[in-house]
């Protein structure tokens, strides 16, 4: 890995996050966590100088890796075109993605992904995936501790929260495994966890929650009521829920946010809304 980075005159960006598994164990672990094998297709986002790359190639899928710092380009490219990875230069916010998941020719799902994420995006990206890519049916994303632990809390953990409840929405998502700051080149000052998110077919909501609207008064609830979390509901949510509605839901209005998983929020929506 610093030979690599020696060749093409490159340094780790600070700004973008960059931190490399440079542990060739480490990465195929994390290739044999994702499920993926031949006629399964990957995209892999950020893949910095390509180690996770190789390991997901080997296992016979089909992998697209997505980098968006043009420098590490043709380092990248050096590493893993010859393996049949192909290549896209581009900002994953940003993507169109419908044309990278269609680049193939193949039509655009199903797919997987598998990331290592800096802590600053990983959140916000994992949930517009989730709402805005529907192609992609699986995650492995590897983050910041501390944010895998919200992303897959449920109620009663102490990391339950928004980000908690808006992935459950989605997806299962659990935490599998963590990966020690020693494999990375440079070497971060926190621990990572790998993250796996399986999409639900269909939301496991209340009946009658399902459609956009509704999926937007959830969401808005929920954004409210974790906004004034040490509050009662009927505190922090007023104006938006009245008493009656708490009634409605069965959801008791001297509960505070922490205590409700999404089922809770679903039913709330649903009589407020």
């Amino acid at each position: 890995m610093r030979e690599l980075l020696e060749e093409h005159d490159l340094a780790p960006s600070r700004a973008l996050g960059q931190n490399f598994v440079a542990d060739p164990n480490t990465v195929r672990r994390i290739a044999a966590l994702a499920g993926v094998g031949p006629g399964d297709r990957v995209v892999e986002v950020g893949a910095g100088l390509g180690s996770l790359t190789l390991a997901l190639a080997e296992t016979g899928a089909e992998v697209v890796a997505i980098e968006t710092d043009r420098h590490l380009l043709p380092a990248l490219e050096q590493v893993v075109e010859p393996a049949g990875v192909r290549v896209v230069h581009g900002d994953a916010r940003r993507l169109d993605w419908g044309a990278v998941l269609d680049g193939d020719g193949n039509g655009g799902g199903p797919w997987h992904l598998v990331a290592n994420l800096p802590y600053n995006i990983a959140t916000t990206l994992v949930l517009d995936l989730l709402e805005h890519v529907p192609a992609i049916e699986r995650m492995l994303v590897m983050v910041q501790r501390e944010v895998g632990e919200r992303l897959a809390a449920r109620v009663g953990d102490p990391a339950y929260g928004i980000p908690s409840v808006k992935v459950a929405w989605w997806a299962d998502a659990q935490v599998i495994g963590r990966v020690p700051a020693t494999v990375f080149v440079p070497q971060p000052r926190v621990e990572s966890a790998l993250v796996r998110l399986v999409r639900h077919p269909v939301p496991p909501v209340a009946a009658g929650v399902a459609a956009g609207t509704d999926r937007a008064t959830v969401f808005r609830l929920v954004d409210a009521g974790f906004g004034q979390r040490r509050k009662m509901l009927r505190r922090s949510l007023a104006g938006l829920v009245d008493g009656d509605a708490f009634t409605a839901a069965d959801v008791r209005p001297e509960a505070r946010a922490e205590e409700l998983a999404l089922a809770d929020w679903s039913r709330l929506a649903l009589v407020a809304g």
